[in-house]
């Protein structure tokens, strides 16, 4: 395949994964937007194949078939609960291939480059790896948090911060060494010296983030493997990838930021981790509490004498898989001329968007989802708020108690309403492990239980 050719899909595929991501952007077009991210992957894959040559085409498609099955069996076992790991771990996969890909370029080089060239060269497969090994480990350790297999409390080692510089510092001298090597071996090692700090390095760094922040850091790795795959196309001389990559880079790192922008945090407090940590807060909660509960009979009757309800999804709404079930008692309560609207926290779920997919499968109208500071000032108007699952984003102690750890994070002020129901299994804290005052207050109920059994036994109730 001739090189025009090749560059003009390249160009037509860049177009179609930009086209993805601003579809991307919007409910309404997200469903485009998919199709756009597809069209542009089977024509850069098919044209990358068709472009390699028949030497290494049979090892390339059973690479592709046996990838292909591998991903179809694990997207039809996973659930959508389980999608923050998944993708976390589909991050480790890029980072992973950059470093594999670093290592194959520097062992046996596609081109042989001189001079300058040869400098930059190893600079691009030094950083590549690096990179994509800080984003292996890193992204397997948020998996790990998110699938509960490792602790979501942060790891704070005394003088963690110094460790993390100590090991950035031999970084920077192990990349001089490996420029100015005399001998390939010489390189080599100080390669390998240099993926091994770097894959503890995102060991460290992530589990120095406190459970809290954990769909930032899904996000922000996110923006890692972007880099790494771009890296890789610099290593590979491939222009695609290298757009492709600085593409989700680029949005990664933009979402990461606008994410740690709603929680009221700087992306360098986040990467510093320590979030979470407390238990409870200094001055939120004296000790003399008591919860006031509630029955399915009481909640039914007081939605359907309602004029105005808010829910408010979490993520235990998405272990339960109960939004199905809420979809219809939205449907019902609409239809019985009830005022009823969902209130989403931008970092609801373990996932940005989480709580935005769940409900579109539960079709329920897009119109009626909104944002935490669209809908924050309808609270007070708002006769029963319902809150699924939630329990950090809906936290009262970030606005009301100063000495608090979520302090300053704006959340879903549910507490303004006339009156809040939660929906929970217990009265444990939430991911982040802070204490909700909110379930002590004068005009909060606490219906205890399984949501999706609650939530079923909720719907029968407003039918009879």
């Amino acid at each position: 395949m001739s090189p025009g050719i090749v560059s003009v899909a390249y160009v037509v595929a860049s177009i179609l994964f930009i086209l993805s991501l601003g579809g991307l952007s919007h409910q309404e077009s997200a469903r485009r937007g998919n199709y756009y991210g597809v069209a542009g992957i089977l024509i850069a894959v098919g044209v990358t194949i068709a472009n390699v040559g028949t030497g290494d085409m049979v090892a390339i498609l059973v690479a592709i078939v046996l990838g292909s099955i591998i991903g179809i069996f694990l997207a039809n076992r996973v659930e959508m609960t389980q999608m923050p790991q998944l993708v976390a771990l589909l991050h480790s996969f890029v980072g992973l291939a950059a470093v594999l890909v670093g290592f194959s370029g520097y062992i046996e080089p596609l081109i042989v480059t001189h001079g300058a060239e040869h400098t930059i060269k190893l600079v691009e497969i030094f950083l590549g790896i690096f990179i994509g090994a800080v984003t292996f480990t890193g992204s397997l350790i948020a998996c790990g948090k998110l699938d509960g297999r490792v602790s979501s409390k942060a790891l704070t080692l005394p003088g963690r911060h110094l460790m993390n510089l100590v090991a950035l510092a031999i970084t920077v001298a192990l990349g001089i060494m490996f420029v100015g090597a005399d001998s390939h071996w010489a390189g080599l090692l100080a390669l390998i010296i240099m993926t091994i700090i770097a894959s503890v390095l995102g060991v460290h760094l992530i589990m120095a983030i406190g459970g809290a922040d954990m769909p930032v850091v899904v996000s922000m790795l996110n923006s890692y493997s972007g880099w790494a795959a771009a890296s890789i196309g610099f290593m590979l001389g491939n222009d695609l990838l290298i757009v492709t990559g600085a593409l989700v880079g680029s949005s990664g790192a933009i979402l990461s930021y606008i994410m740690c922008r709603a929680m009221n945090r700087s992306f360098i407090s986040v990467i510093l981790g320590g979030f979470g940590q407390t238990t409870s807060s200094s001055s939120a909660l004296t000790g003399d509490e008591s919860v006031q509960e509630t029955s399915v009979d009481e909640l039914a009757e007081e939605l359907l004498s309602s004029d105005s309800v808010i829910i408010v999804p979490g993520y235990g709404m998405a272990v339960a898989q109960a939004q199905n079930a809420v979809g219809d008692i939205t449907k019902l309560l609409r239809e019985k001329g009830t005022t009823v609207r969902f209130g989403i926290h931008p970092v609801a779920g373990r996932l940005p968007g989480h709580m935005n997919v769940l409900l579109a499968e539960a079709h329920v109208p897009y119109d009626i989802v909104l944002e935490m500071d669209e809908i924050n000032e309808d609270f007070p108007s708002t006769d029963v708020v319902l809150v699924i699952g939630a329990n950090d984003t809906v936290n009262p102690a970030a606005a009301e108690d100063p000495g608090s750890p979520i302090a300053g994070m704006p959340v879903l002020e549910v507490w303004k309403s006339r009156q809040v129901v939660i929906l929970k299994r217990g009265m444990a804290t939430g991911y982040s492990g802070v204490e909700n005052p909110l379930f002590y207050k004068d005009n909060t109920r606490m219906l205890f239980g399984d949501a999706k059994e609650t939530v079923d036994k909720l719907l029968s109730a407003l039918r009879s």
